[in-house]
Formats: structure tokens, C-alpha cells, sequence
């Protein structure tokens, strides 16, 4: 077989971390294959644990490859039983994920709900949840509108994600370029106005999530609307003479 199954029977084992070694290490011969073992051991174990295969089967294997020896499986079994392998993980990992997003939907419910309940707390018919710390006086902007905001963003356990005030330093943007509920919420403020959003998890990041944010998050975020900034005007041509 092609050397390349080795690498493909190393990267489908396990790690030799729990393997016990009598193996004198006393030639540099010895000291060589020891050290390159251990490094394949150590980059599989990254990937895999001891009770996904068979240790003795991954050294069997490995020294039928290497000494030139006649496989036990063809080819197209090894890539197949990876494949398998793979495929089962990946479908392990993506049931953990949905119920982890099914539990943070159920936390994020409840806390909107106990947010509702407070004294001055408002609702909008997407289910948008805000309240009025400072009402401004200046114009309201619309949704195509390029807004200039100080902000902090926080998930349901306070846990801060994001933080202009932090920087120092506001944020413009155009308001039909963010989260719904940005683009909502914001909507709602006068220039001068200081609001705290609590957006439900289908107005921000949805099932997704992003980054530090899990899947279904609802979030909150303390926001300023500085100012609503204006195009400015072109420069007019100059005529020639």
C-alpha cells in the first residue's frame, strides 16, 4: 500500500498515553523511534482518546505499513472505517450543540421574562424589550440612517462581550447593517437618549451565535445614540472658464 495510509492510520488512532513501554532506550536507533512515536502520540491524543480504538490494533496496523507487511484492510476499508468514524463524531457534536442551544433558548426566555415583568421596562410586537434611562430631545433616526452610538453588550449572566466605552472611543454605522433589534431599538431613541435593549436571541444572533455569543442568546446592551450623522454634501465641480 502507499505510505500515505500511514499517515491515514496514525491520524484515525489513538493516543500512547496509556500504553505501558519496556522499550530499553539506549541506542540512538532506540531513542529515534521512541521520539518519533511519541510524537505521533502526542499529535493524535489532541484528536483522540483511549477508548475510540484498540491500541494493539493501532500498533499492528502501524508496523504492518511500515515494515512493508501485507495489510489486514485495503485501502478503500481504512478510508471508509474513518469515515465512519468522522461521520459519527460529527453527528455526536452537532447533538450536543443542539441541546446546548435548546437550553440557552430556555434560560434566555426566562430571563426576558423576568426583564418584562420590571418597573419601566417597555415591549415592542417583534418582542424587543427596552427602558428609557435618559430621553433625549434630538431627531429619531430611520432606518437607512448612519447612526453614532456609545454601547456595551452583555449575555444574560453579565458576562460583557463587547464595549465602546471600553475603547474609549463610539461607533458609527449604518443602522440597516446591524441585528434587528439594533436596528429596531435604535429607531425608537431621540439623539441625547441613553436605553438598555433586551433582544431576544431572533432579533441578534439566532441559532448561530457568533463568537463569544452561544446559539440562542438573548443579550443585553446599554446603548447612547450620540448623534445621527448626515452624507455629507458633494463637492461642486468647478466650472471651467
Amino acid at each position: 500500500m502507499k505510505k500515505t495510509i500511514i499517515a491515514a492510520l496514525v491520524m484515525s488512532s489513538v493516543s500512547f498515553a496509556n500504553a505501558e513501554t519496556t522499550t530499553d532506550l539506549t541506542s540512538k536507533e532506540q531513542k529515534l523511534g521512541y521520539g518519533i512515536g511519541a510524537a505521533v502520540g502526542g499529535n493524535v491524543a489532541q484528536s483522540f482518546n483511549d477508548t475510540e480504538i484498540d491500541i494493539d490494533a493501532f500498533i499492528a496496523g502501524f508496523k504492518d505499513i511500515f515494515q512493508g507487511n501485507e495489510p489486514q484492510m485495503t485501502q478503500e476499508e481504512v478510508q471508509e472505517v474513518i469515515q465512519a468514524f468522522q461521520q459519527e463524531k460529527m453527528a455526536q457534536v452537532q447533538a450536543e450543540q443542539a441541546k446546548l442551544a435548546e437550553e440557552q433558548k430556555a434560560k434566555s426566555d426566562a430571563w426576558l421574562a423576568e426583564k418584562e415583568a420590571e418597573d419601566g421596562v417597555e415591549n415592542t410586537e417583534s418582542g424587543l424589550l427596552y427602558k428609557v434611562i435618559t430621553q433625549g430631545d434630538g431627531d429619531k433616526p430611520a432606518a437607512e440612517d448612519t447612526v453614532k452610538v456609545h454601547y456595551a453588550g452583555t449575555l444574560i449572566d453579565g458576562t460583557e462581550f463587547d464595549s465602546s466605552y471600553k475603547r474609549n472611543e463610539p461607533i458609527s454605522f449604518p443602522l440597516n447593517q446591524v441585528i434587528p433589534g439594533w436596528t429596531e431599538g435604535l429607531q425608537l431613541m431621540s439623539v441625547g437618549s441613553k436605553y438598555e435593549l433586551y433582544i431576544p436571541s431572533d432579533l441578534a444572533y439566532g441559532p448561530g451565535g457568533t463568537g463569544p455569543i452561544p446559539a440562542n442568546s438573548a443579550l443585553k446592551f446599554v446603548v447612547e445614540l450620540l448623534d445621527i450623522e448626515k452624507p455629507e454634501a458633494p463637492a461642486e465641480e468647478t466650472k471651467a472658464e
